[in-house]
């Protein structure tokens, strides 16, 4: 009896080596399915990465192409505001002009008028500059009418003579005989003799225009302005409007009105 239970303890002793093989066969088994996850998972891990990358690095790409689009607008957006205001000037330099051609400057010079304490009277009946006129024109009305020509480019300057409604006694008019010597320069002003207050306003408009015509000829000055002497007689009154019959002495209405005019063209 007691040999058999030894035959048996001893077999049952041999019976351990399969199951320890079976459990060594199961950790292997084990630690290859982890081992398996684990390279799984790095390839996953890898192939997430690059794609990430590759994702990121197409994002990046679009971003910086849609700020070069973006700075390219603003660019344009920049030039359009430049453009606009560009064209706003110019619609201001137009209105200003527009604006300007509705009433071009007018400048009076009366006989009641004084400069420097001269009187600008002309002599009763005669054209001969009044030595305050001729210094009121050298030192005054040239610049008025060079900031005007600035303004009025191409403009002609009408001179006009106006006088009162005392009637013109003492001489016969010699205007149809020597008017136009005295308009190219041949002859002096003073030669010409009024027989009218028409003949007067033009005479002493025409004064005006040949003192303005030797400055240019001297100093260079207006040398962009051309002149024309015009006589309104006793026609109208400083209001613009045509005058009554009145031989009164009246200073105020004796006067040279100076007038920038668009030049006009024959249709």
């Amino acid at each position: 009896m007691r040999h058999r239970s030894r035959s048996i303890n001893s077999h049952e002793d041999l019976n351990i080596w399969p199951a320890f093989t079976d459990l060594m066969s199961n950790a292997f088994m084990i630690i290859n399915l982890f081992l398996l996850l684990a390279i799984v998972k790095s390839v996953f891990l890898k192939s997430t990465s690059e794609n990430t990358s590759e994702a990121l690095a197409k994002a990046q790409k679009e971003i910086k192409e849609m700020r070069q689009k973006f700075n390219k607008s603003n660019d344009e957006l920049q030039e359009n505001r430049n453009n606009i205001r560009a064209k706003n000037n110019e619609i201001r330099k137009l209105q200003e002009k527009i604006e300007n051609l509705k009433s071009p400057p007018l400048i009076i010079i009366k006989d009641s008028d004084a400069f420097q304490g001269l009187p600008l009277k002309f002599e009763a009946g005669r054209a001969d500059l009044p030595e305050g006129l001729r210094l009121f024109i050298n030192n005054t009305l040239v610049n008025q009418l060079e900031d005007f020509a600035k303004q009025y480019p191409g403009y002609v300057v009408e001179i006009i003579g106006h006088t009162d409604g005392q009637e013109t006694v003492g001489s016969d008019s010699n205007l149809d005989q020597i008017l136009e010597n005295v308009a190219i320069g041949n002859e002096s002003v003073s030669n010409l003799k009024a027989g009218s207050n028409a003949d007067l306003g033009l005479i002493r408009a025409l004064a005006v225009v040949k003192n303005l015509q030797e400055i240019q000829q001297k100093t260079g000055r207006l040398n962009t302005l051309n002149f024309r002497a015009y006589s309104a007689a006793q026609l109208f009154l400083l209001s613009g409007e045509y005058a009554a019959s009145n031989r009164v002495a009246d200073p105020t209405r004796r006067r040279i009105e100076i007038r920038f005019t668009p030049p006009a063209f024959e249709k």
